[in-house]
């Protein structure tokens, strides 16, 4: 008798976190509050076009988050954004006048003046 092993494939991350991003949820990790298990980005209604980014802590996964483990710390994908992300690239910026973290988003058909919003 033969015994057949079924492969499983790893499936890539619906979002590519930079070496910066990384970088900067391990340091929102080592300040984290007490109860924080990791970061979560979400695409909440609001603003301008429709959806916007937001990076918060969170205290308890949820089964249907994507689950990325980085250097630093679990980074979580909300499990109703995902579609809306798939593809994109998370960075974090930092200048003389603003930080924060950028996203290069394929699924994006446009944003607001302002770039806090957008549709897909």
């Amino acid at each position: 008798m033969t015994t057949t092993i079924a492969q499983t494939r790893q499936r890539p991350a619906a979002v590519i976190l930079t070496a910066a991003a990384e970088a900067r949820i391990a340091k929102l990790m080592a300040e984290a509050p007490a109860g924080a298990i990791g970061v979560k980005l979400s695409t909440p209604r609001r603003g301008c076009s429709g959806l916007a980014y937001s990076v918060d802590y969170v205290t308890e996964a949820d089964r249907f988050d994507e689950r990325i483990e980085t250097p630093g710390g679990l980074f979580f994908i909300d499990g109703g954004s995902v579609l809306y992300l798939v593809g994109s690239t998370m960075d974090w910026r930092e200048d003389d006048f603003s930080a924060g973290f950028v996203f290069a988003n394929p699924n994006s058909k446009g944003s607001c003046g302002c770039g806090e919003s957008f549709t897909v």
